[in-house]
């Protein structure tokens, strides 16, 4: 008789990563409770609320090598971890890439994301029947139009390929708070399933009005640079992680951000960007642990801003 899989706790798992991630015989990494899930508005469907913007491992992919960006979507996935957000960059990075998610036990249960720009270039249109295919895919998930570049051109080609059923969900992104402007006017008009936006506990702009817009127009959430691309921990390096965060559970400068952004129910997942698998366990761990409280997250702001 088989023995049941066994469980590790953040602690083991963590250490395990750290060794290599290498688990002993017996030992399930997909045993491990399932990720909170949050709605996406208006459908039945539900999204984990971490998932893996891709952008560094896969543009590091000639250095990292394939197994390592393998082992971070391993990761993500192990922990109940679905959302995928890809940018197109080059051919062969691409085409590794969509080796990786074409891997089982995940090819069939992820939800992947593409970002497209303008008409010409090599994130265009043009790209998105070869990316499919890369992808190992007949449908992609979430095709979005990134940074809102080459919109107006874009967004007719978009809805056409959700109405032949080559994409599930089409949206748009804006992760800067110069494109919130433009994000507004064409919100004022058009009704996307998604949208993406920068967001974290030092760039809080979004609150203002996108967020609240979002929520009324019952549009999902996806949350991009919660770190900042990095520059959030290089600002923080000599900080200590003050101690009225044990309130709720942070342990981490990473958590501090990620338990921020998660405490606001507008939110639908969060993508954490990294090239290390022990970053992003870290990262889909902090799914399961407890939001700060609004006071508690005025406070996290009033920190920051003081710094």
């Amino acid at each position: 008789m088989n023995s049941m899989p066994v469980v590790l706790d953040r602690r083991q798992l963590l250490a395990a990563f750290a060794a290599g991630a290498s688990l002993a015989p017996g030992v399930s990494m997909f045993a491990q409770p399932r990720m909170p899930v949050r709605p996406i508005p208006g459908t039945d469907e539900t999204l984990p609320i971490v998932g893996l913007g891709s952008t560094r491992p896969v543009m590091a992919l000639p250095e990292l090598g394939v197994e390592r960006v393998a082992a971070i979507v391993e990761t993500l996935f192990s922990h109940g971890g679905r959302m995928v957000d890809t940018w197109p960059r080059f051919p062969e990075n691409d085409a590794a890439f969509g080796e990786i998610l074409s891997r089982a036990p995940w090819r069939d249960e992820l939800f992947v994301a593409i970002n497209l720009a303008d008409a010409d270039g090599y994130a265009g249109l043009g790209r998105f029947d070869q990316l499919v295919a890369d992808y190992g895919r007949a449908q992609i998930d979430l095709l979005n139009v990134g940074s809102l570049i080459g919109l107006d051109t874009l967004w007719p080609e978009l809805r056409r390929l959700r109405d032949a059923g080559r994409a599930r969900y089409i949206g748009v992104t804006a992760a800067q708070a110069a494109l919130y402007g433009e994000l507004e006017t064409f919100l004022g008009r058009e009704q996307p399933d998604f949208v993406m936006v920068n967001y974290s506990v030092t760039e809080r702009e979004v609150e203002q009005r996108i967020l609240p817009m979002l929520v009324d127009k019952g549009i999902a959430v996806l949350v991009s640079r919660p770190f900042i691309n990095g520059a959030y921990f290089e600002r923080l390096e000599n900080v200590a992680l003050p101690e009225w965060t044990a309130a709720f559970d942070c342990a981490s400068w990473a958590e501090f951000s990620l338990q921020y952004i998660l405490a606001n129910p507008a939110v639908t997942c969060v993508l954490t960007e990294t090239t290390n698998p022990l970053h992003m366990a870290e990262n889909a761990l902090t799914a399961f642990k407890p939001v700060p409280d609004a006071p508690a997250r005025q406070r996290m702001g009033q920190f920051m801003d003081a710094l």
